[in-house]
Parts: structure tokens; C-alpha cells; sequence
């Protein structure tokens, strides 16, 4: 099991058009946090700052004991996963997998060996070679978390991972969900728009409105 790590948000400030974000605040670490809010109050925003998509004009952000402003998204210790998974169509799923380890694909035999038992665990064993059009959107989630499991960071960050997926299967990729996290203790950010859902999967929530956290719990 992975060392948890806290997300400080300290004085974090950013103005993207007419919109004002400033953000303070702690997101627990070993525990699964939903993130919630209308429309536009900066759930996504949000996310991208931790990733490193974004940049504070103020403040920092610290995960763990490391400040953040400054690091590429890369050497970030995050990992993401989005509605639409990031998969590369022309690539097979092993392919997909392995660019979580090394984007220039040079993987060892034990590389090769984590990416084999990371689909095993999500259920796509076999899988390997299939191309990413030949899947559903559940069996694409499942890659997109066998990704995060070989990129074993201690945050996960998910963007509505589940909002394309019909009742039965987002009910199966939050559990698998569940599953994951209790065996690696990792430090989960999930926007959700579904209260069911968040009752369901979630330690803690984050409310935000206009651009700020209003609600802890």
C-alpha cells in the first residue's frame, strides 16, 4: 500500500475570462473525495490546477510535503482519468497501458509483467492486443484504471469517469473503483454529479460555488 498524501490548497488563486477562482482549503489524503457543484463553479478547474494543467497566479498547492507550482504534469505524483479515457485508438491496449509506465515505451520484463497483472486485476485478461475501437465503455475504463494502477501515483483524479457509462456498468466501475483504492490507500479526487454515487463511493465531499469551496463533509 502507498503512502497517502494530503492536497493543500493554500490562498490558490486564477482568473480565466470573467471567471475568479481562489481555492483554500485541505483534501483528505487516503480517502475518496467527491467533488461537487453546479455548472461553471470550477469543479474541473479545480482538478486541472492539482494536475498541472493550469497555474495559480497566487498561492500553493502541496501534495504530500512537496509544493507543486513549477512541476510539469509529468513529474507530478497524479494520475487522471477522464470521461473519455485518453486511450489512443490506433494503439492496442497493452500499448495504452504501457505509455502510463514510459511514454517512449522502453518497458523491462517486470514493466511488461506489472502492465499483464494491472488487467488481470480490472478484468481484461486476454486483452492485450485488442485495439481500443473493439471495446465497450466499460472495458475502456477498465484500461484507463489498469493505466493508473501501473503508474502507481499516490492521487487519482477523475473528471465524471463514469457519466457514459449506463446504470449497470458505473455501478461495476465504482465498485472496481472502491476495490482499488483500498488496496493501494491512495488519495482520490472525483467530480460527480451523481448524489447516489457520491453516498456510495465517497469518504468526504467538496462543495464548490462560484469558484471557492463552501461545504466540507
Amino acid at each position: 500500500m502507498m503512502k497517502s498524501a494530503d492536497i493543500a490548497l493554500e490562498n490558490v488563486t486564477l482568473t480565466l475570462g470573467e471567471n475568479r477562482f481562489n481555492f483554500d482549503g485541505i483534501i483528505a489524503g487516503g480517502a475518496i473525495n467527491a467533488v461537487t457543484g453546479r455548472s461553471g463553479s470550477g469543479k474541473t478547474t479545480l482538478v486541472n490546477l492539482i494536475a498541472g494543467f493550469e497555474a495559480p497566479s497566487t498561492g500553493r498547492i502541496i501534495i504530500g510535503d512537496k509544493v507543486m507550482n513549477g512541476i510539469h504534469i509529468a513529474d507530478r505524483p497524479v494520475t487522471l482519468v477522464f470521461q473519455d479515457n485518453n486511450l489512443f485508438a490506433h494503439l492496442d491496449i497493452f500499448t495504452n497501458i504501457g505509455l502510463g509506465i514510459d511514454p517512449a515505451l522502453k518497458l523491462s520484463p517486470d514493466d511488461k509483467a506489472r502492465i499483464s497483472k494491472a488487467l488481470e486485476r480490472v478484468g481484461l485478461k486476454g486483452f492485450e492486443k485488442r485495439k481500443v475501437a473493439s471495446l465497450s465503455g466499460g472495458e475502456r475504463q477498465r484500461a484507463a484504471f489498469a493505466r493508473a494502477l501501473v503508474r502507481n501515483r499516490p492521487v487519482l483524479l477523475l473528471d465524471e469517469p463514469f457519466a457514459a457509462l449506463d446504470p449497470d456498468t458505473r455501478a461495476e466501475m465504482g465498485a472496481l473503483l472502491v476495490e482499488l483504492h483500498r488496496e493501494t490507500g491512495n488519495t482520490v479526487v472525483m467530480v460527480s454529479h451523481e448524489p447516489d454515487e457520491m453516498d456510495r463511493l465517497a469518504d468526504h465531499r467538496l462543495v464548490i460555488e462560484h469558484g471557492r469551496f463552501s461545504a466540507r463533509y
